[in-house]
């Protein structure tokens, strides 16, 4: 009975809020709190990026890999996620340990490369662990390629008036049993 009473007078501040103030930020907070005494899942927005068309007509941006800026264009054509060598080396990778045994084709011709796995790429506050990439030989590509290793693992993207949008799934924090759902492998910051 109590917990009932709990809840009528969190909804009445929370109603109080909306009125008073107006401001989305308080509501937002105050609904967390009702969520969270009822023991229910509080779902975060799904995190977003947009990325505007260069003048090239291409999708570039800066990521980042294991903590490391890089740049990249996105190529939904790649079926991974690829990193020029001179990359791989900047952002630490184990370079000698890699074994260049996967044919891929390239704008400049055929090559080899070498599977790897990134713990960590960050598009803005897009975040996906353990993706799946690829490195080329030093000389083989100018550019990194945010291909659809990472693509896949988001809720949608498209293009929209030369501007590409990524969505990621909503982070579910909390429930009833106090484990939220999680997607593998995904972690989203805000």
């Amino acid at each position: 009975m109590s917990r009932i009473l709990l809840v009528l007078v969190m909804l009445a501040a929370t109603a109080g809020a909306v009125i008073a103030y107006g401001d989305p930020d308080q509501i937002a907070r105050a609904s967390e709190q009702v969520s969270h005494m009822l023991g229910r899942s509080a779902v975060k927005p799904a995190p977003a990026v947009e990325i505007a068309r260069s003048q090239a007509g291409e999708f570039a941006l800066s990521v980042k890999i294991n903590g490391v800026k890089a740049p990249m264009v996105i190529d939904t054509g790649a079926t991974s996620v690829v990193l020029t060598w001179e990359t791989a080396k900047a952002i630490g990778l184990p370079l000698e340990m890699l074994e260049y045994n996967v044919d891929v084709e390239t704008a400049g011709g055929h090559t080899k490369a070498a599977r790897l796995t990134l713990d960590r790429l960050a598009v803005g506050h897009l975040v996906e662990k353990s993706i799946p990439a690829l490195v080329v030989p030093r000389g083989q590509m100018k550019t990194n390629l945010l291909g659809m290793s990472f693509l896949d693992r988001l809720e949608s993207w498209g293009v929209q008036a030369d501007r590409l949008k990524l969505h990621g799934y909503p982070d579910v924090t909390g429930s009833i049993n106090g484990s939220g759902r999680h997607r593998r492998g995904r972690t989203a910051v805000n």
